[in-house]
């Protein structure tokens, strides 16, 4: 912390947002915009062209979504580590389709057994869940139009209540208010995605001793 920092009057005291807050918050709105711009052009891809390496965008997706939960703040603890839980079951779950499939089998095998949707679903849930958070602390509409538009996607094609086309429409709309959502943080202060750290500074000395 610097004199230059802004100081401002917490819940629980005073805290300053330093250099190293606001560089977390730049990268943190970075990868959440090439989230939606990976999710964005993976989905459009196989929906026009039916290219099995529409697979490719996952890769990118994945890991800047990885990093958002890496950079995002959250006061709840146990919260933000089972966005990550999430994020890394379905990892694994594209991993385990990978292997089982084929890279070149990935997108059909998903789309004829919808039941590989419980695999790689939490990677969405996790997406969701920042959804929600964006909604929650800042009421932005694109925030909870995502947050509804994941899961009604991917369990109504689990279940069979949308079709494919619908499905990868309703995914399409879910990326483009990402990437809305994405580019409208930009414009924001840096003290609005950090929060109150006078909370975060009280909750984590509510934590056991050694507790990480």
């Amino acid at each position: 912390m610097t004199s230059a920092d802004p100081t401002f009057e917490g819940v629980y005291g005073p805290y300053s947002i330093t250099a190293t807050d606001r560089q977390e918050v730049r990268s943190y709105r970075i990868a959440l915009l090439i989230t939606g711009l990976s999710l964005a052009a993976g989905v459009l891809q196989w929906w026009q062209t039916d290219s099995p390496w529409a697979l490719l965008w996952v890769l990118p997706m994945a890991t800047a979504l990885g990093l958002a939960l890496r950079w995002i703040h959250i006061y709840l603890r146990p919260l933000h580590r089972a966005l990550q839980l999430f994020w890394l079951s379905g990892c694994v779950g594209w991993g385990a389709l990978l292997v089982k499939a084929g890279p070149t089998e990935v997108l059909s095998t998903l789309q004829d057994q919808p039941l590989w949707i419980l695999a790689i679903g939490p990677l969405f849930a996790a997406l969701a869940g920042i959804g929600f958070k964006e909604f929650f602390c800042f009421q932005r509409p694109e925030a909870i139009g995502l947050t509804l538009l994941l899961p009604a996607a991917l369990l109504g094609h689990l279940v069979g209540l949308i079709n494919g086309p619908l499905c990868l429409a309703l995914l399409e709309s879910a990326a483009l208010l990402l990437v809305l959502l994405a580019l409208r943080k930009f414009g924001m202060e840096a003290a609005a995605d950090v929060g109150d750290k006078s909370v975060f500074a009280y909750l984590d000395g509510q934590l056991p001793a050694g507790t990480p």
